[in-house]
């Protein structure tokens, strides 16, 4: 799994970007500075004003809105029961408008410390609701794998092998916080005082912050699996190169990786592995590139608006991604390595 590690770690500090700004000061993981009480005071202004944007989502019977209000509830600490992740998310799942992502994000309503996640039933109604869709199949072969049911998991992964797509939903997830943040306006306390973006800023950096806590599969599982089993099991082999295509056109850089990966160890054809390593490193170059675009647009107002109205016009995390780097002038292409 070495290759695709370093897009693994690029992507999480990404998201992790976001997310930490949310964060209140005693989660923080690890040591680092003291904040300040200006910093604190931000950080508390910004959950209260996350807290509101719940409150005026929750009546809603869209599964949208729905959607949105449980992705912002998620992280909130002490939230009542009819505005917690649990009873939106649920809500959301079962409302007239209801597709696969409302029980995609469902599968993080769990105990992870009584090992119950991910949720069951939400798996169990996933793949009945998107059977082509790789991702589903791919969180039961990790559920299945863990669980020691090998019949089960090679199943799992032909139906990958087989399926149409790979969406993760972080695209819809996204587009649904990204149309209702500016339900409310921002108060001027949850504005950081050295940035020009205002309410822009605020308002991406609750949805995209919001975004992350969508749930992921655990693609490691995959390709553990696939590196494992592949070199002993021609079938197995065929399989998880299928797989492979698929994910490479997949929803999100996380899965792409890996469907490049998959290619670059497991293809009989030298140029194939080249070729697959070759857009890795442009994958890479991806990411990198939009982390830094996306660090500027929390201190520039054009540049927040641009992202937000990017993430209202829908599509995945990979569309949006190279859009935003498309509109900045950015090349998709990483450039040549200089000869020695």
């Amino acid at each position: 799994m070495r290759g695709w590690r370093p897009l693994v770690l690029t992507l999480l500090c990404t998201l992790g970007a976001s997310s930490a700004a949310m964060a209140s000061p005693q989660d923080s993981p690890g040591p680092g500075p003291t904040p300040s009480k200006a910093d604190e005071a931000r950080v508390n202004a910004l959950l209260a004003f996350q807290s509101d944007l719940v409150s005026v989502l929750a009546p809603s019977a869209s599964a949208d809105r729905l959607l949105a209000a449980a992705l912002l509830a998620r992280p909130l600490p002490n939230q009542n029961k009819i505005s917690s992740f649990h009873a939106l998310i649920e809500r959301a799942a079962h409302a007239d408008d209801a597709g696969p992502a409302e029980n995609w994000v469902r599968l993080a309503d769990c105990d992870a410390k009584a090992k119950e996640c991910p949720n069951a039933d939400a798996l169990a109604q996933l793949v009945q609701q998107a059977p082509d869709n790789a991702a589903a199949w791919l969180v039961k072969l990790s559920q299945d794998v863990n669980t020691m049911k090998a019949q089960d998991a090679r199943q799992d992964l032909t139906n990958a092998a087989n399926a149409k797509i790979y969406d993760d939903y972080s695209g819809v997830g996204l587009k649904a916080l990204a149309a209702t943040v500016s339900t409310l306006p921002p108060p001027p306390a949850t504005m950081d005082p050295n940035s020009s973006a205002g309410p822009n800023g605020v308002q991406m950096l609750i949805a995209f912050s919001s975004a992350s806590g969508i749930p992921q599969p655990a693609l490691h599982d995959t390709a553990t699996y696939c590196e494992d089993k592949a070199p002993k099991d021609p079938t197995v082999k065929d399989d998880c190169l299928k797989l492979g295509k698929i994910l490479e056109w997949g929803s999100s850089p996380l899965g792409r990786s890996l469907g490049l990966h998959l290619r670059e160890v497991l293809s009989g054809d030298p140029a194939q592995q080249q070729d697959a390593q070759n857009a890795r490193h442009n994958l890479v170059w991806q990411v990198q590139n939009f982390a830094e675009l996306s660090a500027r647009a929390r201190n520039d107002k054009a540049q927040s608006q641009h992202l937000l109205a990017l993430a209202r016009t829908g599509g995945t995390q990979m569309s949006l991604i190279l859009a935003a780097l498309h509109d900045d002038g950015i090349p998709t292409d990483a450039p040549a390595a200089k000869a020695n």
